[in-house]
């Protein structure tokens, strides 16, 4: 296969599936499978549902229209706040989805309506992170205005947390979270069953025994995909990581000087670099570059090469403390972090290339 290749290590995806299968088991906690961090790889939601994952859950509508293409057996949760212009295709293709707007719910249930369906929604609220979700204030407004809907099912509450603003999980929000659906049920009059307890980043909680039980919900991407949780700036120690191993070619190797030579100005992204004179080093460059991937998301796995920067379509690395002498045409690996996976496979300019 031809280079750049992201390698994909299903075997040890469904390890981290299994993991987190028992962890979250033992609190009746159920696992949205969250294949938006790989752009819906169907190898990789195949092998959620393998490891006993129930519900996929992405952000991208294409991506669920590719998933139920392969025929992956599972129900269906849009995790983005549905746009207007696209609330048709939420009921074809969307058994569950996310919302925070009245407007848009009411919409939904007439789309419902017209299309003789029933579609699952979890209300969100924002408890701080100031991403989607109500506030608590809308509580009234919110079981006032949804009193009578007849296509659409409030199956739960949920919040999302870190993602944007960086606030964490703690017992008091997941608390908070409970207090707000037993208030919608009061008020709406029914059962609220779901309270979705946020993503990888709350399982810290559930690790030091101080996940309410109430909780029963989360939806899992990062740990699933990497064992990592980066809201936590964590390795998972009991997942493994080196599940996505990026492939680069070296398209030119010399020895060169570590500073430009004349007046620096913006580079192609409107920067101004800064160098440190190291002399002359060993140097090569790779076919890839900004345009495919978050550079500053990869770790070479040979602790000799350094990343020295990155343009559109080349990546240029120090080789000079490498032990081992690459040639021309050889490639470079990287283990990466949860932004690289989802630039990578995002890339068209990327191979994909699936290990069992």
């Amino acid at each position: 296969m031809k280079f750049p290749k992201l390698r994909v290590f299903l075997s040890k995806i469904e390890y981290n599936v299994r993991k987190l299968q028992e962890l979250c088991g033992r609190e009746k906690i159920e696992i949205v499978g969250v294949t938006k961090g790989c752009s819906a790889i169907p190898e990789v939601a195949k092998i959620m549902v393998k490891g006993g994952i129930k519900t996929l859950g992405d952000s991208r509508i294409k991506n669920i229209k590719r998933l139920r293409k392969n025929k992956i057996a599972a129900e269906y949760m849009l995790l983005r706040i549905p746009m207007l212009s696209e609330l048709q295709e939420v009921i074809d293709y969307c058994d569950i989805s996310l919302n925070s707007e009245i407007e848009t719910i009411l919409a939904l249930e007439e789309i419902a309506k017209k299309n003789n369906k029933m579609h699952k929604i979890i209300i969100m609220f924002d408890l701080g992170d100031l991403r989607e979700g109500f506030l608590l204030e809308d509580i009234d407004r919110i079981a006032r205005d949804l009193y009578n809907l007849q296509r659409i099912k409030i199956i739960g509450v949920g919040t999302n947390l870190g993602c944007y603003g960086g606030v964490l999980y703690t017992t008091e929000k997941m608390e908070k979270l409970i207090e707000i659906g037993k208030q919608l049920e009061s008020r709406l009059k029914q059962e609220i069953p779901v309270i979705s307890g946020g993503s990888t980043a709350s399982l810290g909680l559930i690790e030091k025994n101080e996940m309410p039980q109430e909780i029963n919900q989360l939806r899992i991407g990062e740990a699933i995909l990497l064992g990592r949780d980066t809201t936590g700036n964590r390795k998972i120690p009991y997942l493994v990581q080196d599940t996505f191993i990026l492939q680069a070619e070296i398209i030119e190797k010399r020895r060169k000087g570590s500073v430009p030579q004349g007046t620096i100005g913006r580079d192609a992204f409107g920067n101004v670099p800064k160098f440190i004179d190291k002399g002359i080093r060993e140097r090569s460059i790779l076919a890839i570059g900004k345009q495919d991937c978050q550079i500053d998301n990869l770790k070479p796995l040979d602790e000799g090469v350094e990343i020295l920067g990155a343009s559109s379509d080349h990546l240029i690395i120090d080789t000079e403390n490498s032990r081992k002498n690459y040639k021309l045409g050889e490639f470079i690996e990287f283990q990466m972090g949860y932004r690289a996976v989802l630039s990578l496979t995002t890339s068209k300019y990327v191979n994909i290339e699936i290990v069992n």
